[in-house]
C-alpha cells in the first residue's frame, strides 16, 4: 500500500511539474515571423516587403507593407487572436499586387504589437490602425475578419477621409449576438489569467468588452457611406451568420454588398478568392 500511494505522489508531483514546463514553454512561443523569415516570404515576388515599428500614445503598432506605393493601399486587419500575417497569401497574390499597395497590422495587443497588452477600446483601436494609413500617407480599402470587421468598421466612422472602401470577413458586429462564455470571466481576474498565454489573454479581454464596445458603435453605422462588402459563412460557428444581416439594416447610407455562402469563418484561408473578388469589386466602384 506504502508503494501505490507513493508511486501515485510521484505521478501527481511529475504530472505538476510538467504542466508548469508546459505553461512557461507556452507563455514563451513567439509565432512573429522574424526579419528573416519576412524576407523569405516575399523572396519569389519582384517588390520588397517593408516592415514598420511605430510609436502612438506610449502604444507600439507593428505592419508589414508590400507594393508599389503609387498605387491604392489595401489595408488588412486581422481577428482575435490573429497576426499581420493571416494575410500573407494576400500579400503574395499576383493581381492585388500588381494593383495595390498592401498592408497589414498586428493589432494592438498581438504579435509585435505589444502581445499580451490588449486594447479593448475600439475607439482606440481604430486610432492606432490609423496611425498607420497616417505614416502611409494614403487612404485605403479596408478587410477585418472577425473581430477585425467592427475596428474596421470604427475606422470608416471615425476617419472617413482615410477610408475609401471597407470588406467585412465574418464580422462580429451585432452586440446582441456577443455572448460571454463562462470560462472567459475566471481568466479576467489576475489570480488566473497567468495561465493564459499573451496572445489569448489579448483575445479574452478584448472578447470580453466587446458586447458594450458594439452597444456604443450602434447609433453611428449610417456615418459610413463607403462602397462596403460583407461576406458570411452560414455555417460558422464562432461568428453567426446574422451579423451579416444587421450590417445589412445599420448600413443605411451606403448598399453593402452580400456575399453569404454556405462556408465557415475562416475564410481568409479557405475561400480567398471570395475577399480578391470583393477588393477588386469595391476598388472599382471608388475609381469609376
Amino acid at each position: 500500500m506504502k508503494k501505490i500511494l507513493k508511486f501515485i505522489k510521484w505521478i501527481t508531483i511529475s504530472f505538476g511539474v510538467l504542466i508548469v514546463i508546459g505553461l512557461i514553454y507556452i507563455h514563451n512561443l513567439d509565432f512573429s515571423l522574424n526579419e528573416e523569415a519576412i524576407e523569405n516570404a516575399f523572396a519569389d515576388l519582384h517588390y520588397s516587403p517593408k516592415e514598420n515599428f511605430i510609436m502612438v500614445d506610449d502604444r507600439t503598432i507593428h505592419y508589414v507593407a508590400i507594393g508599389d506605393t503609387s498605387n491604392p493601399t489595401v489595408l488588412f486587419v486581422h481577428g482575435s487572436p490573429g497576426s499581420w500575417d493571416n494575410f500573407l497569401g494576400f500579400m503574395r497574390h499576383a493581381d492585388l499586387l500588381n494593383n495595390f499597395r498592401l498592408v497589414s497590422v498586428d493589432r494592438p495587443g498581438f504579435g509585435k504589437s505589444e502581445s499580451g497588452m490588449p486594447e479593448r477600446s475600439l475607439q482606440q483601436q481604430a486610432m492606432l490602425i490609423n496611425s498607420v494609413l497616417e505614416v502611409e500617407g494614403s487612404s485605403s480599402i479596408l478587410v477585418g475578419h472577425s473581430y477585425g470587421g467592427p475596428v474596421i468598421a470604427k475606422m470608416a466612422i471615425d476617419y472617413p477621409d482615410k477610408v475609401d472602401g471597407l470588406i467585412f470577413v465574418a464580422a462580429s458586429i451585432d452586440p446582441e449576438l456577443e455572448k460571454t462564455k463562462w470560462f472567459q470571466i475566471p481568466v479576467h481576474y489576475k489570480i488566473l489569467s497567468w495561465i493564459l498565454p499573451d496572445m489569448l489573454y489579448s483575445t479574452n479581454e478584448e472578447i470580453l468588452a466587446l458586447k458594450e464596445e458594439l452597444k456604443k458603435m450602434e447609433p453611428h453605422w449610417n456615418k459610413i457611406t463607403q462602397p462596403t462588402s460583407i461576406i458570411q459563412g452560414k455555417n460558422d460557428n464562432l461568428v453567426p451568420y446574422e451579423n451579416a444581416l444587421f450590417g445589412e439594416r445599420v448600413l443605411t447610407d451606403t448598399e453593402p454588398n452580400l456575399v453569404i455562402r454556405d462556408i465557415n469563418h475562416f475564410i481568409p484561408w479557405e475561400n480567398p478568392n471570395l475577399i480578391i473578388q470583393e477588393t477588386q469589386r469595391v476598388d472599382s466602384l471608388i475609381n469609376h
